[in-house]
């Protein structure tokens, strides 16, 4: 079983930034850590769940949504089994519940159908 624990939303103005993080816990990570892969996905009010970003086991396999690329950067500590999100840039449209996945994957998935395991999520709020 795995457990992830996100920390880091809070209220920000536009054009700020924060960044999330991720700790994940438990006996079937700690022992086979580098068959997940790590992801974001976040959920507006009133609207779907949807994918942010994602990244290997080995950090060297990234992927973005194109609504964040070159604004946010997905990064893994692998030593502290924790992933960050940096949100630089912020936009009120960024306004959601954030929510960090864990896929047992060595691809970069982008579904989420593809994660075995979440978080309870943060919230992130930009203001205009």
């Amino acid at each position: 079983q795995v457990q992830l624990v996100e920390s880091g939303g809070g209220l920000v103005q536009a054009g700020g930034s924060l960044r999330l993080s991720c700790a994940a816990s438990g006996r079937t990570f700690s022992t086979y850590p580098s068959t997940y892969a790590r992801g974001w996905f976040r959920q507006a009010p009133g609207k779907e769940r949807e994918f942010v970003a994602t990244i290997k086991y080995s950090g060297s396999g990234t992927s973005y949504a194109d609504s964040v690329k070159g604004r946010f950067t997905i990064s893994r500590d692998n030593a502290k089994n924790t992933v960050y999100l940096q949100m630089n840039s912020l936009k009120p449209e960024d306004t959601a519940v954030y929510y960090c996945a864990a896929a047992k994957t060595f691809t970069v998935p982008v579904t989420a159908t593809r994660y075995d395991y979440w978080g309870q999520g943060t919230e992130v709020t930009v203001s205009s």
